[in-house]
């Protein structure tokens, strides 16, 4: 079966939470909350809130992490997973989520300024915003 690919735009809930499994991979989870807009004759209004759980993976959870804080627009581009388990009261459970591909800040009411990861997932220092005579590469 084909995988179902998403791409939501809202507000995360809460901080991006870093996580290492077992074998030291790194995992960031958070929720996002998607609000539909409705026209409603010559003006909008919020419909209702859906929440989605996202899992980012390797070193995008470390820059979205980074990056990112609750209260935050995002948009995320991933593909929707289901689990399910069951609980030790024996209650069967199950959830769908996004595993993001893809996760920027939206630019609709921010401004963000990009800088290029080192290696070890910190960012590198891109400049101070101030002019000096070294050239640029």
């Amino acid at each position: 079966m084909a995988d179902t690919h998403v791409t939501i735009t809202g507000n995360l809930t809460d901080d991006p939470d870093l996580r290492y499994t077992p074998n030291g991979t790194e995992v960031a989870n958070f929720r996002l909350a998607v609000t539909a807009r409705i026209k409603d004759g010559d003006s909008w209004r919020d419909g209702e809130t859906s929440f989605f759980r996202v899992n980012v993976w390797r070193q995008l959870a470390e820059h979205v992490t980074e990056s990112l804080s609750k209260g935050d627009r995002a948009i995320v581009i991933g593909r929707l997973k289901s689990r399910s388990w069951e609980t030790p009261e024996g209650d069967k459970r199950s959830v769908v989520e996004v595993e993001a591909d893809e996760v920027a800040p939206s630019l609709r009411w921010a401004i963000a300024k990009p800088q290029r990861a080192t290696g070890n997932g910190e960012a590198k220092a891109s400049g101070s915003g101030q002019f000096n005579d070294d050239p640029p590469f």
